[in-house]
This record gives C-alpha cells, structure tokens and sequence, in this order.
C-alpha cells in the first residue's frame, strides 16, 4: 500500500496522529467531498430535487457495500446507525416462549439490553456460551448448547470494542447452518478492517456502521439480510420505503432488503458510504486486514516491553483493536495526556461488556488504521506516563 499516497489523501493526517479508529475513523478526501458536494447541492436546489439529481450515486451505495462484503444489492438496506440496523434485524425476528438467543461473554451490552427487552416481553431465554481459555467464544460449548434445541438464534459481535480478539464468525457460521439455527453477526468493529465475505461466515444478518474502520460519514450503517430469509423477517415498524400502501385498508412488504430501510434518511450520508465502501474495496479488505493487523501486533509488542505497561487483549485471532494499562495511573488521564501530544486513543467502559464474567476496570485502548504509521504508534509511546 502506498501509505504516504493515503496518508495525503486524508487531511486528518496532518493534523493528529489518530489511534482512535475503533471510535470513528478519519474519512479520505472522496467521501468528504461527496457528503459536502450533495449537501451544497440540496442548499441551492432543494432537497428533493438535490436526491432526484444525485439519484445514480445513492443507488450507488446498494452496490458498493454489496461489493464489500460478497452479498447481492438487494440484500443491502441503508440505516442510520449500526444500532439501528442491528434493532432492525434482531426486532424482526418472531420469537416466541421458550426461543432460546445464545450469545457470547464479550457481546456489547446495547445488544444485551435488547436480548433481555424480548425475554421479558416474549419469553424467550438468553444463553451466554462460556469461552475457551484464550478468551475466544468456545466452539465445542456453542455446538453443546444447539445440539440441546430451542435455539431461535444465535448472535454475537464479530470484533469486540474492548478486548483486541476476532471471534470465529465462519465457524459459528458453519455450526449455525447445520443446525438450522439464524445467526446475527455485529461487524461493527470490524467492516472496513477484516476481509469480510457474508458466505464464507454464512450470517443471515449482518449489521455495521460507516463512521469506524469503513471511513464514512458519522450517522450512517447498513444491514445484510440474506434474500433466502427475508419473507421470514417483518421489521418493527414500517413506511412507505419499507411497504407499498394498498387501499382500503392493507400494505405490501417490499421483497427486498430496503423493507428494513425508512423513507426518510441523511441522504448525503448515504452517498458518502457508497462511497466509503468503494475506497476500501478498491484498495483491497485483504491489503488492509494485513496492514492493520501488522501495524497493531507492533504497538502490542512495543507496549508489552514497556515497565509497568499491561496488554489486555485475548484470543488467539488479535484485530486492529488494542488494549492495554499503565501501572498507577487512570485509563481516562492517559487518555488526556496522549491528546496534549496530538494522539488521539480511547477508553474502554467495563458496562459496555456486562457478560464478559472477567470484566476488569476500564483500559486504554489504542485501534490503528492502514493510515497509521510506525512513526505515531512510536509517538503514542513517548506520550505514556513513566513510572
């Protein structure tokens, strides 16, 4: 990769060394030009007539994200938010009393709160599948629990927010398929990182987010649902973008992804993750999954030499994702103080987690990007309190 050509083609770059993509990555030149193009647009001729002009780069986005993870345009559905596009999916699923949801120790806690929302209202029962020793989602605990029935689903997160470990998505996937059991994968944290090919994971759903390592616009995400399942899912609530009105009194589902979508949506942001997809396809998911994953085994191995330092990650997959301590002192003051050196990183929250049984205090965390160099990761270090 010519890191340098990248590097000039994000503006950010000369201004912080930004180890903080896990948050909101910083977006390439293409994309802020088509979010601000598109939104001058609608200042000077309306924004109906701005979508009505720009109709063949918002269709756009369909195709590029489809391109991205292997799946089928119609298999796409633009939402606000990974948040939101996650609800859409898990909501649209009718459980009923005794539907069993398995899920892992490491699962986000929004995520969780919406588990335990449909036990209380539908009776379903949620199952945390204990890991292996390295922290990674056990395999033979997950196959155990399926072979005992009444499994409605089976969800988890792809790439952790808190604890540097890539879960077995292809392999749950596989365990999922034979079982005829749906599976709910949240990439958030890692389209944009990782290679990702819906069917080698064999997901059912997949939700993301544009502003972490894909490099889009804030306020914007997409949902996967694969097309062989779609009649079996009816979102939580619908528009006239996800069903057709038919008089006097009844409505027709579309009968693809966009019945998960709502008519009214921050098209400029649509246009811009189109667009971000693209930029990450064309410059190669394997490309970057080596660089990032390069660029943050080295910021591990530098850290963990370093006197009263801890590495906190698990498992025996590591992603761009890294977490780590400092003896005597606070994660957030570490936090502050690499910010006064022109480094931004972040800091994990132990409730974001509530599953995971070994959850520890807060911890710094550092997410490098393809973007990253070898130079910033030596600058977060000059930026670390000594003992």
């Amino acid at each position: 990769m010519d890191i340098e050509r990248l590097r000039r083609d994000t503006p950010g770059c000369a201004k912080v060394a930004h180890l903080n993509n896990a948050g909101a990555a910083l977006p390439p030149i293409p994309v802020i030009e088509a979010v601000s193009e598109h939104f001058a647009l609608e200042s000077t001729i309306g924004g109906y007539e701005a979508a009505e002009q720009n109709d063949a780069a918002i269709r756009h986005f369909y195709d590029a994200v489809a391109r991205l993870v292997g799946a089928r345009a119609d298999e796409i559905a633009y939402v606000e938010n990974a948040t939101r596009a996650w609800d859409m999916a898990f909501y649209s699923i009718p459980f009923a009393d005794g539907d069993r949801i398995l899920t892992t120790t490491s699962e986000y806690s929004s995520n969780a709160i919406a588990y335990q929302q449909m036990a209380a209202a539908k009776g379903a029962r949620v199952d945390v599948v204990p890991d292996e020793a390295g922290g990674t989602l056990s395999l033979d605990a997950l196959e155990a629990e399926l072979a005992k029935g009444d499994v409605r689903l089976v969800s988890l997160n792809h790439v952790p927010t808190q604890n540097g470990l890539v879960n077995p998505a292809a392999e749950v996937g596989r365990l999922c398929r034979e079982h005829g059991v749906l599976f709910l994968l949240d990439a958030c944290q890692s389209v944009g990182q990782l290679a990702i090919d819906v069917n080698e994971i064999g997901c059912d759903m997949l939700s993301a987010t544009g502003r972490k390592y894909l490099r889009g616009p804030r306020g914007t995400g997409f949902l996967y649902v694969r097309r062989e399942i779609l009649r079996t899912l009816v979102p939580p609530f619908l528009d006239l973008q996800a069903a057709t009105w038919k008089a006097p009194d009844g409505f027709e589902l579309r009968d693809d992804a966009q019945r998960f979508e709502t008519w009214e949506r921050y098209v400029a942001g649509q246009i811009g993750l189109g667009v971000a997809a693209a930029y990450a396809a064309d410059l190669g998911m394997a490309d970057i999954e080596t660089r990032v994953t390069g660029l943050a085994a080295r910021l591990r191995e530098e850290l963990a030499a370093r006197p009263g330092v801890a590495v906190l990650d698990k498992g025996a997959r590591p992603s761009g994702i890294v977490t780590f301590s400092v003896d005597g002192h606070d994660p957030a003051a570490v936090k502050d103080a690499a910010r006064k050196h022109g480094v931004n990183i972040n800091v994990t929250n132990p409730l974001s987690h509530g599953y995971d049984p070994d959850a520890r205090p807060a911890a710094v965390r550092a997410s490098v990007h393809y973007y990253n160099t070898e130079e910033e990761l030596e600058r977060l270090l000059a930026a670390l309190p000594k003992e």
